[in-house]
């Protein structure tokens, strides 16, 4: 990460209220320090010289833009915390992913596990990775991509890119997981477009969405 050059666009935010807050994360900013001085811009510390009490609740990868909530509150962060923990969240990717996906919806249960000697790169590992479920559906065809939608079913850590690129259709500009041709892309094609959750302060469903940038 050495590289690194995070978009130095204004913060984009979607809803706040006392309790939480809803932000369009840019793709190529850290969601949290990452570790040294040069890894220190990040979302977090955007939306704090703004909203000085907001908590993490959740992340999003470097290179995957779209919808992230922070809490403004410790019971806040307590509430969301504990729907994203018990899978009560409900979230929707879009994604471009690489050659055409030839069924039109389906389901991905690959259990992940950190690679250790390539972190923080996952794999699959049948017998020591926990749970993970992807389920997509497509969109449409463009020239030898596929626009899909996903919809995970658990959090793990890069979950949909591992998934795609086990079902080998890799997320178009994957700088961990694509290789050869499906890496020429502006960007990784991964976006966070809505994320469904109950408010920390009576409980009452909401709906949070992203434009899609690709």
């Amino acid at each position: 990460m050495n590289d690194y050059a995070p978009p130095l666009e204004p913060l984009k935010i979607i809803h706040d209220d006392h309790h939480l807050l809803a932000v369009d994360k840019p793709a190529g900013l850290l969601s949290v320090p990452g570790k040294g001085e040069h890894l220190a811009d990040c979302l977090i510390s955007r939306v704090q010289m703004v909203f000085p009490e907001a908590l993490l609740v959740h992340r999003l990868d470097r290179d995957t833009s779209g919808v992230m909530v922070f809490a403004l509150s410790k019971m806040a962060q307590r509430h969301l915390g504990l729907q994203f923990e018990k899978r009560q969240t409900k979230k929707t990717y879009v994604a471009r992913v690489w050659g055409r996906v030839a069924e039109k919806t389906g389901t991905i249960n690959l259990p992940l596990i950190v690679d250790w000697p390539n972190r923080p790169l996952q794999m699959v590992d049948h017998e020591n990775g926990r749970e993970a479920v992807t389920e997509w559906r497509v969109q449409r065809y463009e020239n030898d991509a596929t626009r899909i939608r996903l919809f995970p079913q658990t959090g793990r850590s890069h979950q949909l890119r591992v998934h795609m690129r086990e079902i080998g259709h890799p997320i178009l500009g994957d700088p961990f997981y694509a290789t050869g041709q499906a890496l020429n892309a502006p960007r990784m094609m991964l976006h966070a477009q809505n994320l469904r959750l109950r408010h920390p302060d009576g409980g009452r469903g909401m709906s949070f969405s992203a434009k899609n940038p690709f």
